[in-house]
């Protein structure tokens, strides 16, 4: 037996320190700070075959490495393909992270069960007959989804064995413990323990692995930082649960892009994929109403057309209010600026709300023209017309600036029934004949002449 450490962890943000103390030094929480027995002994948590096991890894050129792309493993489910890059990387180790009761869960059984490859769904928070409820209303006829309810890694990695899976999901990482950690399971050292045995089995066995992460109070994935560094891609799953719609966003990713967006609708029977954002994003109303507009952006390879809102009314207080939901504060108050330098309106003693629709935060620059829009039709009380739309980036001079992608924002303009975008007189346009009116500009006055003259 070998001699027991003992160590202090921050239970906030993994510091570790040589004895106790009441605040942590790195992220200045008070009594966070716990002792955890770490078991020094030689591991054999994960067994692999007898040549694997001999295998040493040994350097070579880089001229003389395989770099043919490697075949990754289809989920049946469009949304979550795109997020990954096209699909699950054999020996990857997925990582989702959500708020509690956001459908993280159902999400993966959902997958699990409509996978046309063996799984092993482990789960460490509900019972078999618990789960077997929840898939009788997504997809109760699968013979290749196995459920597992099991918190011991030494366990898990046994039945592994006798399964033989292709894909393995754990729920969650937080429930896990091994024999090597004499730890309570959630605990720093558990987590990281337990995230590094997975990760060598993932990678010895090309068997992936996809985690279930809780979250903290603040909105990070609960455990020291270092398990979103070891993980191969970091996945989000957004949205209130008072509403139905999901987002599903990348915020790591070794194997693809980080910008691209998945969006589910919650249902009675699981997650639909909704193929076609822009319908949920934009209202269906018959009359116009003056203070929105419609902004073309991009999310990843995606086109997206959205609604902007926007209310401008006399400040009763002395100190004019500045409210966004979905767009940044401190760009609107530069935007006000803007409109009050060089278009001359006077903003400076009026509130002004900003609202994205759809419950989405945007950064692209490219919907500065359909705040500006917004903004100067709720001050005019002037409505925009139903059928426009605009994609440009306000400068701090006034002038309109070109985005980038802008054939791409015109074509979903045009697939999607409007008749007329702004865009920037400076964007190089290389469409011919197409069916919907194309306005460019230059300056904040031209998008004022031609919206409200």
């Amino acid at each position: 037996m070998s001699k027991i450490k003992t160590t202090f962890f921050c239970q906030n943000c993994g510091a570790q320190y040589a004895k106790w103390q009441g605040q942590c030094n790195s992220c200045k929480e008070w009594n966070t700070i716990a002792e955890e027995i770490i078991q020094k002994e030689e591991k054999a948590s994960w067994k692999t075959s007898t040549t694997d096991s001999k295998r040493v890894s040994k350097p070579m050129r880089i001229n003389e490495i395989d770099a043919t792309q490697e075949v990754r493993m289809n989920t049946t489910d469009g949304e979550l393909n795109r997020v990954l890059g096209g699909g699950i990387v054999p020996g990857s180790l997925i990582l989702l992270g959500g708020e509690p009761g956001i459908g993280k869960s159902t999400l993966l059984l959902q997958i699990s069960l409509k996978l046309p490859y063996k799984t092993l769904y482990v789960s460490g928070e509900e019972s078999q007959k618990q789960i077997k409820m929840r898939a009788e209303r997504i997809n109760p006829n699968s013979d290749n989804c196995y459920i597992l309810t099991e918190t011991k890694t030494q366990n898990i990695f046994r039945h592994i064995a006798e399964t033989e899976p292709d894909i393995v999901i754990i729920d969650s990482i937080q429930t896990l413990h091994t024999d090597y950690i004499e730890s309570t399971p959630g605990s720093i050292s558990q987590i990281r323990e337990t995230t590094a045995e997975l990760i060598k089995f993932a990678k010895e066995t090309n068997i992936p692995v996809l985690l279930i992460g809780h979250i903290t109070k603040d909105g990070t994935i609960a455990g020291p930082k270092i398990l979103e560094h070891m993980v191969d891609t970091v996945l989000q799953f957004e949205g209130d649960r008072n509403h139905v719609y999901r987002i599903l966003r990348s915020l790591k990713n070794r194997f693809g892009s980080t910008a691209e967006l998945g969006i589910y609708e919650m249902q009675g029977s699981g997650l639909r994929e909704v193929s076609n954002p822009s319908e949920i994003l934009l209202s269906h109303r018959e009359e116009q109403l003056s203070g929105t507009a419609i902004a073309s952006t991009l999310e990843g390879m995606r086109p997206l057309m959205i609604e902007i809102q926007a209310l401008v009314s006399t400040a009763v207080y002395g100190t004019p209010q500045r409210s966004t939901t979905g767009y940044n504060a401190k760009r609107l108050n530069m935007i006000l600026a803007v409109l009050e330098k060089r278009a001359g309106f006077r903003l400076g003693t009026k509130d002004v709300f900003l609202n994205v629709t759809g419950g989405i935060s945007v950064d692209d620059p490219a919907i500065d023209l359909a705040v500006v829009a917004a903004i100067l039709s709720s001050n005019e009380d002037i409505a925009i017309g139903k059928h426009y739309c605009f994609a440009g980036e306000v400068g701090l001079s006034g002038e309109i600036r070109p985005v980038n992608r802008v054939e791409q924002r015109i074509q979903e303009a045009e697939k999607l029934g409007f008749d007329t975008i702004f865009v920037s007189k400076y964007n190089k346009i290389a469409i011919k004949n197409s069916a919907i009116k194309i306005i460019l500009v230059s300056k904040i006055e031209e998008i004022v002449a031609q919206l409200f003259a």
